[in-house]
């Protein structure tokens, strides 16, 4: 049992603050991705995992459409290295297969390709720019 921090699965219309605060840190302040292509509109509609840390202060975030896509997976910079990012990705995993996903898609950034690998994820796509960052395409057959 991890006692740093805990991952809650929420809605956008009750936590869309939270995540956003996640969500701006990382992709719009340091990774300048534009404002219009993080906000598409896909939010509402999608689940939401939030990591808060033992003070409820929102430190992650990923977001499941139904399509059996994990997106907009972000961890604040001084909570790296801490687990946070995997114990996003197994719940993401487990809520999937218990929903009957067969199959889990995600688009990694480049860099993150040997994270998602360590959780079985197989890269499936020529790498590609996305908001100006190279990016593959990663699947997993649950």
């Amino acid at each position: 049992m991890n006692t740093l921090y805990t991952i809650h699965v929420v809605s956008w219309k009750t936590h869309a603050a939270q995540l956003s605060a996640v969500r701006e840190t990382v992709f719009i302040e340091e990774q300048k991705v534009p404002a219009e292509l993080e906000w598409d509109g896909l939010d509402a509609a999608a689940q939401h995992l939030l990591a808060l840390n033992n003070n409820g202060v929102s430190i992650g975030c990923a977001r499941l459409l139904a399509d059996g896509s994990i997106g907009r997976m972000a961890v604040i910079k001084d909570w790296r290295k801490h687990g946070v990012g995997m114990a996003l990705l197994k719940q993401a995993m487990k809520l999937y297969q218990q929903q009957g996903q067969m199959e889990i898609r995600l688009s990694a950034q480049t860099y993150a390709i040997e994270f998602y690998e360590k959780a079985g994820f197989k890269v499936c796509s020529a790498p590609y720019l996305d908001a100006g960052i190279w990016h593959v395409d990663m699947q997993l057959s649950t």
